[in-house]
């Protein structure tokens, strides 16, 4: 902020931002994903990879309408938190389906009580935030398809640094001394 005017210029923003080691970036300026199979249908913009996170992820979503979010799942090394910014829907757990409207903030803890899935039931597009811790290894359990996903390397969303990720089904269990001898 210059002194002098008490105005905040882009030569001040930019030296709040080196000392305080801060970054800014606007969501109009950041790309886009879009995710279409089937029932599953979305927008996600990955906050937190415009800047410089690590311990902390946050992606903006936008549903349109009839659409869901990912496949139900569950984290065992990350809690999640949703926000929703905008629209109405719900949100399926093990115990059923649970309103959404805008300003509800929901977490989801890092075990199978964590268990969700999005679903926009209502007539105008659903945004909202997915927050989450960034831990790895990470193990994604699918209980609806008996699949799981492990994330090593980099927690989920990072998959360029990743040396090992993978799907498994949870009924493919062999032993552990199989292909070793």
């Amino acid at each position: 902020m210059s002194l002098e005017t008490g105005l905040v210029t882009e030569r001040s923003l930019r030296e709040v931002t080196d000392s305080r080691g801060m970054e800014k970036r606007n969501e109009a300026a950041i790309e886009w994903d879009e995710y279409d199979r089937e029932e599953t249908a979305f927008r996600r913009t990955e906050l937190s990879n415009a800047v410089d996170a690590s311990a902390l992820g946050c992606s903006l979503y936008e549903l349109p309408p009839g659409a869901r979010s990912w496949p139900s799942h569950y984290h065992t090394a990350n809690e999640e938190a949703l926000y929703v910014l905008a629209g109405d829907g719900r949100l399926k757990t093990a115990d059923g389906l649970e309103p959404l409207t805008a300003g509800d903030y929901v977490t989801l803890p890092a075990d199978e009580r964590g268990g969700h899935r999005v679903v926009n039931d209502g007539a105008a597009p659903l945004r909202y935030l997915a927050i989450s811790t960034m831990n790895e290894p990470d193990v994604t359990v699918y209980p609806e398809s008996d699949k799981f996903g492990v994330f090593v390397g980099s927690p989920p969303g990072g998959r360029d640094e990743r040396p090992l990720e993978g799907y498994y089904r949870i009924d493919d269990e062999t032993d552990y001394w199989d292909g070793t001898e």
